[in-house]
């Protein structure tokens, strides 16, 4: 395949892939109102045009008419029936298939000269004025076409029609009438193909600004829009954002690294203070009060590494910097395995742990994230159902999404506290009792959102539902 059909293969398919987020952008809804302000703009214009043609030419007909009206009258009044009858004659034997119209009858209607051969059925207007159609004078008379008259009555009921055939003018207004229906129809095209274009424009900038927010939501702080160099006020906004986003980068750079240092420094004296500790209770006698309570405070210790701990694991997935750890996996046998940890637990409380799946389940992610991610929703359900409890874990591939569900029969979080729960160090305050530190969710939410899925809360009647979105345009099948 050659170069330049490789070009217009590619820019096709890049314009079919654009086309739905053009018609959905509010710039071409703004063309679709332009096109419409300007198509009522045009048609009016075009209206008055054609109603100023048109009207200039029935005036015109009506002119002639009533200009031989005045010399069939002066004729009259000099020579009477018989030399308006003459003229008549002269008149349609001159020409018997012209555009004039005579016709002079009786008071029964009888026709006296004239080239028409009857009175028209059709009734005047209070001017005299009468529209009628005509059939064809000549060889074929088979067609129709409109005239248009003016009606007199004469001294002894008589009755003279003078008109004129319009059909020269019917086939003018089709002709206008057509040239201004494509005209119309041309601007319209021609305003909605420029419409089209300035959005493709609009929504290309748009989609460099928006693909730069995303991989900034996920981690890179480092990216910066990009800028087209015309100046515009596309390129100051993004100068702007551009500058707003190093400021950014630079505060959170500056939080991170305290948060990392605050960490690694309390990490390290915790440690050592477990392993004293530890020290300190094998060297105690016996199972006295001294040992149970160190003891004790070890498992506190123990506690503060693991928040420790935690904060430092948020903090690294939020950087984005576990991405290059990324790999095909099946979800099915990670969530077996899951399922397999926790089965003694749940047996201890007498609960029934079960997972329901239809077949495999291919994601594009890091197998030890996804693991802490459905390890930590397992161990909050059975954590918060009571003994006795059902815990289920269902897997569905449909067309369009992978779906994860983490369903309990416990105790649930309230609608208004749903998503109040993901942020860190958060609480409910009838879990504050069970042990914890409130960073579980907030870890599961971190891993979520970097492999590109979404996690809900709803109610599970009774109980809490955890639902996991994979979109399947965001998955690698392997």
């Amino acid at each position: 395949m050659t170069s330049p059909a490789r070009a217009i293969i590619g820019a096709w398919a890049e314009l079919r892939s654009r086309t739905p987020r053009i018609l959905r952008s509010s710039t071409f809804r703004l063309a679709l109102l332009y096109v419409f302000l300007l198509g009522v703009s045009v048609a009016i214009l075009l209206a008055f045009i054609y109603w100023s043609t048109a009207g200039y030419m029935d005036r015109q007909i009506e002119a002639t008419i009533q200009a031989e009206i005045r010399g069939l009258a002066e004729q009259y009044r000099q020579r009477g029936l018989t030399g308006l009858t003459a003229v008549i004659g002269e008149r349609v034997a001159r020409d018997p298939v012209g555009s004039s119209v005579y016709l002079l009858v009786d008071g029964d209607l009888h026709r006296i000269v004239g080239n028409l051969d009857r009175w028209p059925v059709e009734l005047p207007d209070t001017e005299g004025w009468i529209s009628f159609h005509l059939r064809e004078r000549g060889p074929d008379h088979s067609e129709e076409h409109e005239a248009r008259a003016q009606v007199f009555r004469l001294r002894s009921g008589l009755r003279l029609l003078v008109g004129r055939d319009v059909r020269d003018l019917e086939a003018i207004r089709s002709v206008i009438l057509e040239a201004l229906g494509w005209g119309l129809a041309i601007t319209a095209g021609l305003a909605l193909l420029g419409g089209w274009l300035m959005s493709a424009s609009l929504v290309r900038r748009l989609e460099s600004i928006n693909q730069t927010s995303r991989e900034i939501m996920e981690g890179d702080l480092s990216r910066r829009i990009p800028l087209s160099g015309s100046g515009d006020d596309f390129d100051q906004l993004a100068a702007s954002l551009n500058r707003m986003l190093e400021r950014i980068e630079v505060l959170m750079a500056g939080v991170r690294q305290v948060s990392d240092n605050i960490a690694h420094d309390l990490r390290t004296p915790l440690t050592r203070l477990r392993n004293k500790l530890e020290l300190l209770s094998a060297e105690l006698p016996g199972a006295g009060s001294a040992r149970a309570l160190a003891d004790e405070t070890i498992s506190d210790a123990e506690e503060m590494l693991t928040t420790f701990n935690a904060l430092l694991r948020i903090a690294r997935i939020e950087s984005g910097s576990r991405r290059s750890a990324f790999a095909t996996l099946d979800l099915v046998p990670l969530i077996e395995d899951v399922v397999e940890l926790y089965e003694p637990v749940a047996a201890e409380r007498d609960q029934s742990l079960i997972l329901t799946q239809t077949g495999p389940a291919h994601v594009l992610g890091d197998r030890d994230l996804m693991f802490q991610a459905f390890a930590n929703l397992v161990d909050n359900a059975i954590k918060y159902t009571p003994t006795g409890g059902r815990v289920s874990l269902e897997v569905v591939e449909t067309a369009d999404e992978i779906q994860v569900l983490v369903s309990d029969n416990g105790p649930g979080i309230p609608s208004a506290l749903r998503e109040q729960v993901f942020r860190r160090f958060f609480r409910i305050d009838d879990s504050r009792s069970t042990p914890g530190s409130g960073l579980g969710l907030s870890l599961v939410r971190a891993i979520v959102q970097i492999h590109h899925a979404t996690i809900e809360l709803e109610d599970n009647g009774p109980g809490l539902r955890v639902l996991l979105r994979f979109e399947r345009s965001l998955l690698k099948i392997g």
